[in-house]
């Protein structure tokens, strides 16, 4: 983050952080009322940080603005990624201005999804399909890994929701060929999550099937804490998180189509990612 050669002792480490929990402790309470999120993503990243035994977790907010940007939008500890931490989380957000997201991408075991129910009931839910197929991957024996994945991928890659639904049927007819029906049958739970992307513009498609955008960054705070002793202290963490994020906040690539975001923001029906015609068009169409 400083660039090679940085001069850097215990002291001068120490006096970094102090000044990275000043500015975060400013940033964490700015207003937002000014972003226009269109879609949100959402992770939690387990760190070595605090006295318990335990990892702390910390949870991570990122925007997909109106005009194509992607943005940090917030980073806190929470107890567990619980819906208890991300009701206050989104609770915050919406006291300094959030408006409710379109869509939010998130894994299924978040308590975000309760979290949601609660405060932006409205916003359309999407869970992440990387999640979804290496937990269905990790109940097959090794030996049929290679083989299932190919079919697994097939399924959210699909032109249309019913095509996405027949590769569905297709795995777990191997699955129960092989012996496996059960774990095809993992499939159906919350499959309404797992392809509500279909409700939107397919050129937004790669930005809403999975939370890789929020992961990748991770990769990079990850490398970094594990390298790390313990932290005493989870603000120190979490100080040292935010700063790293917003470090990589500059590499982001905006969201493909721009231009259909206006659309997005304002309501417009997309049937399997192509834009649905309703009376309203019609009628400027006249």
């Amino acid at each position: 983050m400083l660039g090679d050669g940085a001069p850097l002792s215990a002291a001068s480490i120490a006096r970094l952080k102090a000044g990275w929990q000043a500015e975060y402790e400013l940033w964490r309470t700015r207003a937002v009322a000014d972003l226009e999120v269109v879609y949100l993503r959402v992770d939690g990243i387990y760190v070595k940080a605090g006295l318990e035994k335990d990892k702390a977790a910390m949870l991570v907010v990122l925007a997909g603005l109106r005009d194509g940007r992607k943005v940090i939008l917030a980073v806190e500890s929470g107890y567990r990624e619980s819906t208890e931490s991300w009701v206050a989380l989104l609770r915050d957000l919406k006291r300094r201005g959030l408006r409710a997201p379109k869509l939010v991408i998130g894994d299924g075991h978040l308590g975000i999804w309760g979290a949601l129910t609660a405060i932006f009931p409205e916003a359309a839910e999407q869970r992440c399909w990387n999640h979804r197929i290496m937990n269905v991957l990790d109940k097959l024996p090794r030996t049929r890994q290679a083989e299932a994945r190919s079919l697994l991928t097939k399924i959210p890659y699909a032109a249309t929701r019913e095509e996405a639904e027949r590769q569905k049927q297709v795995f777990q007819a191997w699955c129960a060929k092989r012996g496996l029906a059960e774990v095809g049958r993992r499939l159906d739970r919350d499959w309404e999550r797992m392809v509500t992307f279909y409700q939107f513009p397919q050129e937004h498609w790669k930005h809403l099937r999975t939370t890789n955008p929020v992961e990748s960054p991770f990769a990079a705070v990850r490398l970094r804490t594990a390298a790390a002793k313990r932290f005493k202290k989870v603000e120190n963490a979490t100080a040292v998180i935010w700063k790293t994020l917003l470090v990589a906040e500059h590499t982001f690539r905006r969201l493909d189509a721009p231009e259909l975001l206006p659309d997005v923001a304002y309501g417009v029906e997309y049937v399997n990612g192509v834009r649905a015609v309703n009376r309203r068009d019609e009628k400027a169409a006249a």
